[in-house]
């Protein structure tokens, strides 16, 4: 099957103008990734199951048991190496097709941010927040500059090349909007939770808010708070978020570890696929900040990748890719992390803290081959997500490993 192409975006206001090359280099990405998922990667695991693997074993007496064995065995296979080289090539190649587009527009996209944003008391800026290192001094995604990076005053050029590139690099199975993390929050909770009406919800490391205009759609009472350290990336998202029509979700600009949110204010407080860009010291104490700010009966949820825990050596190995090779320096120490025991550990009862899995309903998929291939190690629209109830709760699930 073929990824969509970069027409089938969900359009609005605040998107970068585009042309016909421009296009033609993000479908030339979304191709290269399922190209990656349909033929490199089977062809990765073949190689494994007849030759790596066996060699390992007849080495050392025994098949790779973790992750690094697996790295041993496979770091020299030309399967792999073509597949990680094509992978780490269409990233670069992602972040010079959104800058080409985003920096040629930098003052003008600027300029519409400024004007989405005038005078409106839902974007809270504050030039005085430090921003942790591990934000500041990382390229995530190889992105130049990294989340907070401001090239002109009032910057939003890496949000706005963000925003259009992300839908390439993910085939389109995202959503036309980028939202399908935010829609499997939701859909989890009308399956699990019905009952579950959230009044104040927080949105910690919202980004652009794309997943969190879908908690928007599904609680239109609730106030909706979405923070950041990123000034560039809330400029864009509240911006964006008005050319949609969410015009009342309020961006601000604080850490996550610390907020000025009031403790025991809010019923819902969640992270879609922030954790492991954060640190050790970071984790704990965004996990202990949702646990200040929840209510009694509130929930806390996270959606991340699953923990290597759930996985045999080799996939282990083809999921810590990103930790290896595309600036993700806590990607590795995050999916080693037992979430369950450090939520118990600052406090949630054990039996109010679960694993479960969240997907989004109705996503073009990207690739016609079976599941575990078109997974594609972690870019498929369903995610882990490790939660806690502030107090005890009837619908506290547990649905084990994925």
């Amino acid at each position: 099957m073929s990824p969509a192409t970069w027409y089938e975006i969900g359009r609005h206001g605040m998107l970068p103008e585009v042309g016909h090359d421009d296009v033609a280099r993000f479908d030339v990405i979304a191709h290269l990734n399922t190209l990656l998922a349909e033929r490199l990667a089977p062809a990765v695991r073949a190689s494994w199951e007849t030759h790596a693997e066996p060699a390992f074993r007849r080495e050392h007496g025994h098949s790779p048991r973790d992750r690094r064995e697996a790295g041993d065995a496979l770091r020299g296979d030309s399967a792999w190496r073509s597949w990680s080289l094509v992978r780490r090539n269409t990233m670069e190649y992602r972040q010079h097709a959104g800058r080409l587009l985003a920096l040629r527009q930098a003052r003008e996209l600027r300029d519409k941010a400024r004007r989405y944003s005038s005078r409106s008391p839902y974007l809270r800026l504050d030039s005085t927040l430090p921003v942790p290192r591990y934000v500041s001094e990382v390229d995530t995604h190889l992105m130049p500059g990294g989340y907070a990076a401001e090239a002109i005053d009032g910057d939003v050029s890496n949000a706005a090349s963000y925003d259009a590139g992300l839908y390439a690099t993910l085939g389109g199975v995202g959503g036309p909007l980028n939202d399908a993390a935010g829609r499997a929050l939701v859909a989890w909770l009308r399956r699990h939770a019905p009952n579950f009406r959230p009044r104040r919800i927080v949105d910690l490391g919202c980004g652009l808010g794309h997943n969190t205009l879908p908690l928007r759609e599904a609680f239109p009472e609730a106030q909706i708070i979405a923070i950041d350290v990123s000034a560039p990336f809330l400029r864009y998202g509240h911006a964006r978020a008005s050319a949609l029509g969410y015009t009342d979700v309020e961006f601000r600009q604080e850490d996550a570890t610390q907020t000025t949110v009031g403790a025991g204010t809010c019923d819902l407080v969640y992270t879609t696929m922030v954790l492991h860009e954060t640190s050790h010291d970071a984790l704990r104490k965004i996990l202990r900040e949702a646990r200040r700010l929840l209510t009694p009966g509130g929930l806390t949820i996270h959606l991340e990748q699953p923990p290597f825990r759930q996985f045999d050596a080799y996939e282990q190995f083809m999921r810590d890719w990103d930790g290896r090779y595309n600036n993700e320096p806590f990607w590795s120490a995050l999916h080693d992390t037992d979430l369950v025991e450090l939520l118990n550990t600052i406090g949630f009862e054990r039996s109010n803290v679960f694993e479960t899995r969240c997907e989004a309903p109705l996503v073009r998929r990207r690739t016609s081959a079976d599941d575990a291939v078109a997974e594609d190690f972690g870019r498929a629209p369903c995610w882990y997500a490790i939660g806690a109830w502030q107090t005890a709760h009837g619908n506290v699930v547990n649905e084990g490993e994925h």
